[in-house]
């Protein structure tokens, strides 16, 4: 397994503090071989690589499932140690031996057979167990209409950890009502070798990059679906899967299936501006950053974002980030904007980025986080 080179001071071959000894780390994920139609699986693999990089011995547990299976990117991370389990069976009968003696084990939103999973890893796991939130609205969304997916109330409170892709009030929430030891966010993050500025031909004005979501739908139909059809001479770009053949694309505005990640720098580098839309669960919540937002910004790409609550803590609207609750708005943006102007968005937006919102500011916090929660008596 590879890993970070110590030196006599105890820090990485990058300078950055270590812990005092590695951790051992098992991580239950939705998917780290295959980014088709999820966001999962790039905070995964910037994370893994991480805590790899910093010393920490990481396997990590997906489910072999076909949709996925038929969709992989990233056959064999060249980072920790990945597995393939069938069955939830399989899974005990493979991997009981690394659950029970792991420092760490963290289980993800969405993972198959998720509460089954967590239930037999807060049994069997002598080390910290945390509950790695990436959808945490849709999450106790889904716990209020009694949807028991992947994560169960009675759950909450035998996880050690309760790491949240949301920050901000829910943190509370989760301690209050649902019992959660210790509620803390770990939000998303970017891979800044994907993702940096480089010189690249301007192929679109504006761009959307996510996979198809009702609830967001209506956004990018008044954001950038109306602006297109008034601003005919600009031009447009959608990437990403699933959406359904009903939708009336404007001529202007081209259409992308599925986006691996390894394209995605390319894609931001070639507009002008980038669309953030957040899903509605995420709006009600606030503090919620997407992870396009992170990865955007790196690229030094203006972005225009629907607003939400806890978004001035990320970015300071009108100099790191642009705001447009309408198509007036972002026509305004696309018209009237200049060059220097937009730049200038972009650094400080990248700057932003670099100083918090990187995968080696998240595994340095989780190490933090693991190294501070009272083992199990």
């Amino acid at each position: 397994m590879a890993s970070g080179i110590r030196n006599n001071e105890g820090r990485n071959d990058e300078g950055s503090p270590m812990s005092f000894r590695p951790l051992r780390i098992v991580i239950l994920g939705l998917s780290i071989t295959s980014s088709w139609g999820n966001g999962h699986a790039t905070t995964y693999r910037g994370l893994v690589r991480e805590l790899v990089n910093r010393g920490h011995h990481v396997l990590f547990l997906e489910r072999d499932v076909p949709w996925y299976a038929e969709n992989r990117d990233l056959l064999r991370p060249p980072y920790g140690k990945m597995e393939l389990y069938s069955s939830l069976g399989e899974l005990k009968n493979r991997f009981t031996e690394e659950v029970s003696t792991a420092d760490c084990v963290m289980v993800g939103s969405y993972v198959p057979e998720g509460v089954s999973v967590g239930e037999w890893v807060t049994s069997t796991a002598r080390g910290i167990t945390a509950f790695y939130d990436i959808d945490t609205p849709v999450t106790l969304a889904k716990l209020e209409r009694g949807d028991t997916e992947y994560l169960s109330p009675g759950l909450i409170p035998r996880y050690a950890l309760y790491l949240s892709f949301t920050g901000g009030p829910l943190l509370d929430h989760l301690e209050r009502k649902y019992g959660s030891p210790m509620a803390r966010p770990l939000y998303c993050s970017v891979d800044t070798s994907c993702y940096f500025p480089f010189a690249c031909d301007r192929k679109w004005d504006l761009g959307y990059l996510g996979t198809y979501s009702g609830d967001r739908q209506p956004l990018l139909e008044s954001l950038m679906l109306q602006p297109a059809r008034s601003l005919a001479t600009e031009r447009f770009v959608v990437a990403g899967s699933l959406y359904p053949d009903t939708i009336g694309w404007p001529p202007n505005v081209q259409k992308i299936g599925h986006l691996s990640p390894a394209h995605h720098g390319a894609f931001y580098n070639s507009l002008k501006f980038t669309l953030n839309i957040t899903r509605t669960d995420m709006v009600r919540a606030g503090y919620s950053p997407s992870v396009r937002l992170f990865e955007a910004s790196a690229c030094a790409t203006p972005v225009i974002s629907d607003y939400w609550e806890g978004l001035d803590t990320f970015f300071t609207p009108g100099t790191e980030i642009l705001i447009s609750s309408c198509a007036a708005d972002t026509v305004r943006y696309l018209r009237e904007m200049e060059e220097e102007e937009l730049r200038a968005i972009g650094e400080r937006a990248r700057a932003r980025v670099l100083a918090g919102h990187t995968a080696a500011h998240r595994a340095r916090e989780l190490e933090s986080l693991v190294n501070g929660t009272p083992a199990k008596p």
